[in-house]
């Protein structure tokens, strides 16, 4: 599929006189569409409450439209011809980076969460820190856990480690919950496989080893900060464990024990001798497994810039590219963590394809900002965009973090803040008007975007109301926990990125 890159369809303003442009000709009405665009985009998402994929399409089409580019260029010709359509060329060219860096990624999160990996984690955790630490504890397991799980699967498993912390401690849930969330929110914000910067970086055409280095470089600062305003407001604020939710927990855990015994009887009968009852995950296993991608895809960066071509560097970069890197974790988990312990091959099979499910809807409103970031590109609103923030005089990685906070707080979704302003900055990253950026440089303003999406989350995001729900935080208390939590999150690592991006060449 060709890239939006390959379009051949130049910035020149006073060329296009459709559209809108007949109204308003060159570089301001290029301005006028993309402010209507952005504001048509909320509009669908806040007021009408339209599913972000289906708003993204129907922002892309009418932003192309209102630029005057023709239905050939929007949508190709029925026959077959050298036409290239400005979506098929966003939506293949994104999805064919990210799909399969998403999809290796949750399986594998999938597996570790059904092992019981994640609670393995955090006694092990528990017990070198101790019960003095344990919201120390609970952090570092989210971190950890959260490098491979997404965000809501972490607090789905991890909520009855927490409920069993605050009940033993007779302390407020918000001391143990708030560093926990904190963990996984810098994770899945800052560091692939998670969807929103491996999304960033396909779009910016970063490589995902520098995404991995910069973020965790940013993302480190970033959450100690965040540890330390969970500390300072958990002491202050009171919530109780929620007794409903951990009694629903410990239901939950007791009925999936009788499943697995139930399963395991049956097996024996059936084969004359079953399986061995699972041991707890060993913490050298779970980090094998979650670090070996991360290892791979870091010595394939470096590979690249330390040695010359060679044989044993295209080795290293074989194994350390993300699609293969991902598959030997998941293999690894597999057998580690499945085939080792007594799982049978279909158990497998049934974990793995039942993580996927949620999957389509993440990859579809990725691919949608794809063609809206390429319809930008092709129509040159991206263009004109950029001109316009160049000539404000801020660096891109500032301008990327305030356009991120700007979507961000007015709809809510992260995901959709990330892949909008990554289409608006593109060409600056790109030369021109913004001057050329290295590949570090640019994996700071994919930093900087990231950083930028998770900004005070409140009552237009999800993630604002499974955090007041699952931890029993009444409204008023999340939004002084937890929306501040992720803005100091936010405002540190972009505080990081914006003081490396000065120093790193």
């Amino acid at each position: 599929m060709p890239d939006a890159a390959a379009v051949s369809v130049t910035y020149a303003a006073e060329r296009r006189t459709g559209g809108l442009l007949a109204l308003v000709p060159g570089t301001a009405g290029l301005l006028t569409v993309a402010a209507l665009g952005i504001a048509l985009l909320l509009l669908l998402i806040i007021k009408a409450r339209l599913q972000p994929f289906v708003a993204l399409l129907a922002v892309s089409i009418a932003v192309g439209l209102g630029a005057g580019l023709s239905v050939t260029e929007l949508f190709g010709t029925v026959q077959k011809s050298g036409a290239v359509s400005l979506v098929e060329a966003g939506m293949g060219g994104t999805l064919g980076h990210i799909a399969v860096i998403v999809g290796l990624g949750t399986m594998l999160g999938s597996v570790l969460e059904a092992s019981g990996g994640a609670e393995a984690l955090s006694g092990r955790l528990r017990a070198l820190f101790g019960e003095r630490r344990a919201p120390l504890a609970m952090g570092v397991t989210g971190v950890v856990f959260g490098i491979p799980v997404f965000f809501d699967v972490g607090i789905f498993v991890l909520a009855p480690i927490v409920y069993a912390a605050a009940r033993r401690s007779g302390k407020s849930i918000l001391l143990y919950a708030l560093p926990l969330l904190a963990g996984l929110s810098m994770t899945h914000a800052f560091l692939p496989p998670h969807p929103g910067p491996v999304a960033a970086a396909g779009l910016l055409h970063v490589d995902l080893g520098l995404v991995i280095l910069m973020g965790a470089a940013a993302g480190v600062p970033a959450v100690l900060a965040a540890w330390a305003y969970a500390a300072w407001i958990g002491r202050r604020v009171f919530v109780p464990v929620p007794e409903e939710m951990a009694a629903a927990a410990e239901e939950a855990k007791r009925a999936a024990a009788a499943a697995t015994t139930a399963a395991a009887a049956a097996q024996k009968g059936s084969s004359g001798s079953g399986p061995a009852p699972e041991q707890p995950v060993a913490l050298g296993t779970l980090l094998a497994v979650i670090g070996t991608p991360l290892l791979l895809i870091l010595l394939a960066t470096f590979s690249s810039v330390v040695f010359a071509p060679s044989t044993g560097r295209s080795v290293v970069e074989f194994f350390g590219h993300p699609f293969v890197a991902l598959t030997i974790a998941l293999l690894l988990a597999y057998w580690l963590l499945g085939l080792r312990r007594g799982w049978s091959r279909t158990s497998l099979e049934a974990v793995s394809t039942a993580s996927l499910k949620p999957v389509g809807n993440i990859l579809l409103v990725v691919g949608a900002g794809g063609v809206f970031g390429a319809v930008l590109k092709g129509s040159g609103v991206a263009q004109a965009l950029a001109d316009a923030f160049a000539g404000a005089g801020l660096p891109v990685v500032v301008l990327a973090w305030l356009i991120a906070v700007a979507l961000r707080v007015a709809q809510g979704s992260a995901t959709v803040a990330i892949v909008t302003t990554a289409g608006i900055v593109a060409p600056l990253l790109a030369g021109g008007s913004g001057g050329g950026h290295s590949q570090a440089q640019s994996a700071l303003v994919v930093v900087a975007i990231s950083a930028g999406s998770v900004f005070a989350s409140h009552v237009n995001d999800g993630g604002f109301w499974m955090v007041s729900t699952y931890f029993g935080i009444p409204e008023r208390e999340t939004l002084a926990s937890w929306t501040v939590l992720e803005s100091v999150l936010s405002v540190a690592g972009f505080a990081v990125a914006a003081a490396l991006s000065a120093v790193v060449p």
